[in-house]
C-alpha cells in the first residue's frame, strides 16, 4: 500500500518489470476524494518546509530517477516506439530540470521579496510597515503528456515546478505510457520515504476516460491544474476549471503552428540551407512535438521555387517512423486530409500511411488563400508542412498579423533584411511566447530566460510559461504582511 491510500495491483504487461500500480478503482467515482484529500494534508507540512527540505528532495527524486534508467528505457520504448536515445536524452532532461529547480528555489529570487519600511511621520498619513513574498497556493493536479513521456508526464515540468514551489501534486498519468509512468511515481516514493515526507505529497491516477480528469479538476481540494494536450481536450478542462464554485488557474500547453518567415535576402543566400534544416525539423520524432515547425513563409519568386524543390527533395525520401498512438496516428491523417482537401492547396510531397505509421507531407498555398481559410493555421500533429507563398512584404506582415497565439515564430534573415525583421518584430511578440533568428523551434532549453507558453491557443495563460525556471510562479501567489511582527512572518520573510 502506499502512504496515500492506493491500492498496489500489477501491471498486465508479462513483458516487463512488476512495478507496483498506484490506481484507484474507477467504477468509484469519487476516487478523487483520497489522493485529494492526502495532498490537502500534506501541503501543512511540505507547504511550509524550508527551501533547503524541497531542493534536496527534489535532487533525491532525480537521483531515483537515474537508478531507474534502463528500466524507464526499456519500458518507455516498448510502449511508445521511442528510441532509446531520446528516452535516455529526455531523462536527462526530466533530471536536469529537477536539480536546476532546487537551486533556483535555494537562491530564492523567485520568491519576489518586497518590504516597505514604516514612516510613522510621513504626512497626511503614516504608512505602516509592509512586506511581500509569494506563497504556495496548495494542492496542483497535473496531467501528463502523450509526446513526452518523461520531460512532461509524470515528473515533468509542472509537477517539478509545483514541488519546487511547496504544492503537492495529484497526477492523471497518460494512457499512452502507463508503465513508464509508473517507474516514475515508484521512483518519487522512493525519494518520499529516504527523505520522511508525508506521502501524499504525490500522487499517481491511472485509467479512465475523460470523466476521471473532469473529477479532478473539480475537486474542491485542488488550487490550480497544469495541461499539456490537445486543443480541445485542453479547452474542456479550462472550461470545467472557470465554472467552478471557485474557479481556479488552468495552465495549459495547447497548440502552435510555430511558424517560419524566411526573409528575401537569407532565402537567396541559403535558401536551400534552410529548407533543409526545416525537414529535418519538421520530421523529428515523427513531427510529434509541440514547437514543430508546420508553417513557412517565404516571398513569392524564383527564390521560393528553389526553396520548394530543396525542401521537397529533402522530405520525399524520407521513411515511416512509429507514433506514439493509434489516436494521435488518425488525427495526423486526418488533418492531412483537411488541409488536401482545402482549395488552392498543392501537392508537394505524398504518400500513403496507416495504422501508427507517418510518412512525411509538404504542400504549398499562396498568401491570400492562407488568409481566406482560417482551418489552414490549425495545428497537425505530426511530420506535415505547409509553404505559404506571399506575394511582397506587406502580405507577409499581414499574414503575421492574422496568426493566432503561437509557442515560437521564428525569423530567417540576414542583415540587408534588418528593416523588415524590424516591421515584423512588434507583430511577432505579440503572436508568441519565444521569438527565435536563423534556427528552428523543436529545441526547449530549460533555463531561467525560457519561455514555452503564448497568447491563446498556444497556451491558456499567455503570462506563464510550463518550462524554465519561471514556471515554479504558477503555483505561487503574493501575500502581503502589514504591521506583523517577525515572529509570525514566513521565513522567507525573516
Amino acid at each position: 500500500m502506499r502512504g496515500n491510500g492506493l491500492r498496489a495491483t500489477q501491471h498486465s504487461n508479462p513483458n516487463r518489470r512488476m512495478v507496483p500500480r498506484m490506481i484507484i478503482p474507477l467504477a468509484r467515482l469519487r476516487w478523487s476524494i483520497r489522493p485529494c484529500k492526502a495532498a490537502e494534508e500534506a501541503f501543512w507540512s511540505f507547504g511550509y518546509a524550508g527551501r533547503e527540505v524541497r531542493a534536496e528532495f527534489l535532487r533525491a527524486i532525480a537521483d531515483e530517477i537515474d537508478a531507474r534508467g534502463p528500466q524507464i528505457t526499456q519500458i518507455g520504448t516498448e510502449e511508445t516506439g521511442l528510441p532509446a536515445a531520446r528516452l535516455e536524452g529526455e531523462r536527462g532532461r526530466t533530471v536536469g530540470q529537477l536539480r536546476l529547480f532546487a537551486e533556483h528555489i535555494l537562491a530564492g529570487d523567485y520568491l519576489d521579496r518586497r518590504y516597505d519600511a514604516a514612516l510613522p511621520d510621513r504626512q497626511p498619513l503614516p504608512r505602516p510597515d509592509l512586506k511581500m513574498v509569494q506563497r504556495p497556493i496548495g494542492p496542483v493536479a497535473v496531467f501528463g503528456a502523450s509526446n513526452f513521456p518523461l520531460a512532461f508526464s509524470t515528473a515533468g515540468g509542472d509537477t517539478a515546478a509545483a514541488l519546487a514551489a511547496g504544492c503537492p501534486v495529484v497526477v492523471k498519468g497518460h494512457s499512452a505510457h502507463p508503465g513508464t509512468g509508473e517507474i516514475v511515481a515508484e521512483a518519487i516514493h522512493a525519494a518520499i520515504a529516504s527523505q520522511g515526507m508525508n506521502p501524499g505529497v504525490f500522487s499517481l491516477i491511472q485509467g479512465g476516460k475523460r470523466d476521471v480528469g473532469q473529477a479532478l479538476v473539480q475537486h474542491p481540494l485542488i488550487r490550480a491544474v497544469g495541461f499539456t494536450g490537445s486543443l480541445g481536450g485542453g479547452r474542456a478542462l479550462f472550461d470545467l476549471c472557470a465554472a467552478r464554485p471557485d474557479p481556479i488557474p488552468f495552465f495549459g500547453e495547447l497548440g502552435s503552428v510555430n511558424p517560419m518567415f524566411v526573409l528575401p535576402e537569407a532565402l537567396a543566400a541559403r535558401g536551400n540551407q534552410i529548407a533543409e534544416g526545416w525537414a529535418g525539423s519538421l520530421t523529428m520524432g515523427a513531427g510529434q512535438f509541440c514547437t514543430n515547425p508546420g508553417i513557412t513563409v517565404l516571398i513569392d519568386g524564383p527564390e521560393a521555387d528553389a526553396f520548394t524543390a530543396a525542401a521537397t527533395a529533402a522530405l520525399k525520401p524520407m521513411g515511416a517512423q512509429t507514433m506514439l498512438t493509434d489516436g494521435i496516428a488518425a488525427a495526423y491523417r486526418d488533418g492531412r486530409d483537411r488541409v488536401a482537401g482545402s482549395t488552392g492547396v498543392q501537392e508537394l510531397v505524398s504518400s500513403t500511411c496507416d495504422l501508427r505509421n507517418a510518412t512525411p507531407y509538404l504542400f504549398a498555398t499562396t498568401g491570400a488563400e492562407w488568409l481566406a481559410n482560417e482551418a489552414l493555421g490549425e495545428e497537425v500533429f505530426g511530420p506535415l508542412g505547409l509553404i505559404v507563398r506571399v506575394k511582397d512584404a506587406d502580405e507577409m506582415q499581414t499574414l503575421a498579423k492574422s496568426l493566432v497565439g503561437q509557442l515560437t515564430c521564428t525569423l530567417h534573415l540576414d542583415d540587408g533584411n534588418l528593416d523588415l525583421g524590424r516591421q515584423l518584430m512588434p507583430v511577432l511578440e505579440r503572436k508568441a511566447g519565444r521569438v527565435l533568428a536563423n534556427g528552428f523551434p523543436t529545441g526547449v532549453e530549460v533555463s531561467d530566460t525560457m519561455v514555452h507558453g503564448g497568447p491563446y491557443p498556444a497556451s491558456t495563460n499567455f503570462g506563464a510559461t510550463s518550462v524554465g525556471t519561471m514556471s515554479i510562479r504558477r503555483f505561487l501567489r503574493p501575500v502581503c504582511y502589514q504591521n506583523l511582527p517577525d515572529a509570525l512572518l514566513p521565513d522567507d520573510l525573516k
